[in-house]
């Protein structure tokens, strides 16, 4: 990504005393597409991460080729917390991207209301995995496309949808995920989405 930098909370921000519902949201995707990112930016304490610095052990097991650049990995998961409104407060959980460490994903996925899945372009094929897990415990999720500059073929929404066999009813929206408010947008995003399946099963019974 570019040079623009996350918007780190400056200071630890206390729990409202009106917050009375919590969600468990789990931000998956491919190695290095910005999970770790979006947490930190969104994040209004200051996020748990279990990011190591790469060594030599990780050559020919994680695949760099499109993230060169990229000199720590998350080996466990990260962990921040936004309030959405007085009363909803989400708890975000990263998961670690690299095929060693999907084992983790299953156990993550416990108790989660929600997720994100975050997709880079340049490796569409990375998504499969999450989108598949997430569909195998019958989790909600949104996909957000998150655009790096040095993406040289901007593809549509639709295009990605396409791309990736996702059905209507999965909302799909753009993210820079260093910048808060974008990410703020992903995560309202799926708030509303499980709001409406909710509000859909309840006309059902």
């Amino acid at each position: 990504m570019g040079s623009a930098t996350s918007e780190l909370p400056s200071r630890r921000t206390p729990l409202n005393d009106t917050a009375e519902t919590g969600l468990k949201i789990v931000v998956v995707g491919g190695f290095g597409v910005g999970k770790t990112t979006l947490v930190r930016s969104v994040s209004e304490i200051r996020p748990l991460n279990t990011e190591e610095v790469m060594t030599q052990a990780g050559v020919g097991v994680d695949e760099t080729g499109a993230v060169a650049a990229k000199t720590t990995t998350t080996v466990a998961f990260d962990f921040g917390r936004i309030s959405l409104n007085e009363r909803m407060v989400l708890y975000l959980f990263g998961a670690p991207g690299q095929q060693r460490f999907w084992f983790l994903w299953d156990r993550l996925f416990s108790g989660t209301l929600g997720a994100v899945v975050l997709v880079d372009t340049r490796r569409m094929d990375d998504s499969w995995y999450a989108i598949d897990r997430l569909e195998h415990h019958r989790t909600p999720f949104v996909v957000a496309v998150n655009r790096f500059d040095d993406d040289g073929v901007r593809h549509s929404l639709d295009e990605i949808r396409q791309a990736l066999a996702l059905p209507a009813h999965v909302p799909m929206v753009d993210c820079d995920a260093r910048v808060r408010q974008s990410g703020k947008d992903v995560l309202l995003t799926l708030v509303n989405h499980l709001h409406d399946m909710a509000l859909a099963q309840e006309a059902t019974l």
